[in-house]
């Protein structure tokens, strides 16, 4: 008789034990199954020209950030100053613009800076699937062969860049020169 009371505390302290652990995860750090693997491939309009047709190639050849965003993101919008400097750096920064609508999202950076050397626009957000978006703003990290080596959900902040993003490219700059030397 005790057992049948037992059972269901047990089951509800194992279900409880499994939210704790979950609670402590940080849902920012979660391991991506891209990172390693080639940019997904993918064949959008350009924002600025919808009669220009991008794919992954226009991302690839050099090392770059890949950062998805909209206009209707807030964090977004805060990161902006951040990529703006990266940009000021060299750093080449290509955008895939997220669910949006174009009108939006141009009138958004005709008002404000842009830092990004091409956007594809994903309106109905199916690259942004390919690629495992499921919140804006992220950033890729790819190497010139365009293999994502770094994603990040969330806004970037300036100790992230200086702690992961900038040595990571560093890094993979020196590879780059390496293999063409």
């Amino acid at each position: 008789m005790k057992w049948r009371l037992l059972l269901p505390l047990a089951a509800v302290m194992a279900l409880l034990g499994v939210l704790l652990v979950g609670l402590g995860l940080n849902s920012r750090e979660l391991p991506s199954p891209l990172v390693g693997q080639p940019a997904p491939a993918f064949t959008l309009t350009a924002l600025e020209d919808p009669e220009r047709v991008l794919t992954e190639a226009d991302f690839i050849g050099e090392v770059a950030l890949v950062n998805v965003w909209a206009t209707w993101c807030s964090t977004c919008r805060a990161e902006k100053p951040l990529l703006m400097e990266l940009a000021g750096r060299g750093i080449p920064i290509h955008g895939i613009n997220y669910r949006d609508e174009r009108a939006a999202a141009r009138r958004y950076l005709a008002i404000s800076d842009n830092p990004y050397r091409t956007i594809a626009f994903d309106p109905e957000g199916d690259a942004g699937l390919e690629w495992g978006v499921y919140a804006t703003p992220e950033t890729y990290l790819l190497d010139a062969k365009g293999v994502i080596r770094y994603k990040r959900t969330g806004p970037l902040s300036r100790e992230l860049i200086r702690d992961e993003v900038l040595p990571l490219i560093d890094e993979l700059r020196a590879e780059q020169r390496e293999g063409t030397s």
